[in-house]
């Protein structure tokens, strides 16, 4: 049935236009002693019906939390729903339950939560308003200790397998010409890790077609905010000969970006296409965020949410891929990516994922050696 139900996100997100929320944010009535912002995505920020907290991350991250909203308001305003977004007041498990009561209690039918720190929240409160749908993207709803997993009947999880979007930029980079490469990840949770170890192994997989040697560089932030630290560290790698840097954890994207600007380099970006945001921008790792959320809310709407399910999207889904009509790259070509994308759809490339290896640097690769710094 996820085949089915989705087997249009990658196109539906291609198509998507990329804006930033419009608006200020305002505040509204607190479940906690800190407020939390809301903002309207139709007619109304008090009592709209479709709700959805932010990741640790900011709403116009150009990144995650901005895909996923744009889906939920792509969708609310093309039927007429109410929509709001809040942003928790710290990124807790208690500070992101009281987001969801404060949701709750002010109207919402459906909450759409992105990203794994809403594995354990959702696992508290599923069951406690069976009348609400929640819609958890990149996890799968599980006790504090691990030692319980469940997904209610009111609940979805939908996570994607960045390892193969990774592996398409890593090998794509390496044709294209590049054989010193960084990665400069957000937060290390296991959406991050994948992307990472994707990219990895894809740039090893095209170095050994091509019979090269390659470095990469390798670091995680703690956050997902834009840094001094961050564009420092991307600036050095640059300095030091690094050509590409897949930047992956939404605000570090631009302190990436700030760094290629000023140094000659080239960045690929994340979750969706983030050519507008730099010229240094060659492509981007995408997966169909807005596309499969505004698909959970059409299923809600006509009474067949997929209650109860854990979907994962990859290649074979159309649920990921690089934007090539608005990438860069000089020798990569169409057709490269079309076999390229095939052969991971098909399952002819198997990938090692984030409880594969402890870090980059173990995993098992034969021509992309691999640096890890902390940052």
């Amino acid at each position: 049935m996820a085949k089915k139900m989705l087997c249009l996100v990658l196109a539906l997100a291609m198509t998507l236009t990329f804006v930033a929320c419009g608006g200020s944010a305002s505040s509204a009535p607190a479940a906690s002693s800190k407020p939390a912002s809301s903002e309207a995505g139709s007619t109304a920020t008090e009592g709209a019906e479709i709700a959805m907290i932010t990741d640790k991350g900011d709403i116009n991250d150009k990144s995650f939390n901005q895909g996923t909203w744009e889906g939920v308001k792509a969708y609310a305003d093309a039927n007429g729903k109410t929509c709001q977004y809040y942003k928790p007041a710290d990124a807790t498990n208690d500070e992101y339950v009281n987001s969801i009561e404060q949701a709750i209690q002010n109207g919402a039918k459906v909450v759409v939560t992105p990203g794994f720190l809403f594995e354990v929240p959702i696992y508290t409160v599923q069951e406690k308003y069976p009348d609400v749908s929640f819609i958890l993207i990149d996890g799968n709803p599980h006790n504090d200790d691990y030692s319980d997993f469940k997904t209610a009947d009111n609940t979805v999880g939908i996570t994607f397998s960045e390892e193969q979007v990774g592996y398409l930029a890593g090998y794509a980079a390496v044709k294209d010409g590049n054989t010193k490469l960084g990665f400069l990840g957000g937060q290390p949770v296991p959406a991050v890790v994948r992307y990472g170890y994707g990219f990895v192994q894809g740039a090893d997989a095209a170095a050994k077609e091509m019979g090269v040697d390659i470095e990469m560089m390798y670091t995680n932030t703690d956050g997902f905010a834009a840094t001094p630290e961050a564009q420092a560290m991307a600036a050095s790698w640059y300095k030091n000969g690094t050509t590409i840097i897949f930047a992956c954890g939404g605000s570090v994207g631009n302190s990436v970006m700030a760094a290629a600007e000023a140094e000659g380099g080239k960045v690929i970006g994340v979750d969706v296409d983030q050519s507008s945001e730099s010229a240094t921008v060659v492509s981007s790792a995408m997966k169909g965020l807005a596309a499969a959320v505004q698909q959970m809310l059409e299923k809600y709407y006509a009474n067949e949410f997929p209650g109860g399910q854990n979907l994962n999207l990859g290649a074979a889904e159309n649920a990921l891929g690089l934007p090539m009509e608005t990438s860069k790259f000089e020798k990569f070509t169409a057709e490269d990516y079309k076999a390229l994308f095939e052969s991971l759809a098909s399952g002819k490339v198997t990938l090692q994922k984030d409880t594969d290896a402890e870090s980059a640097d173990k995993l098992k690769t034969e021509k992309c050696k691999v640096t890890v710094v902390a940052l």
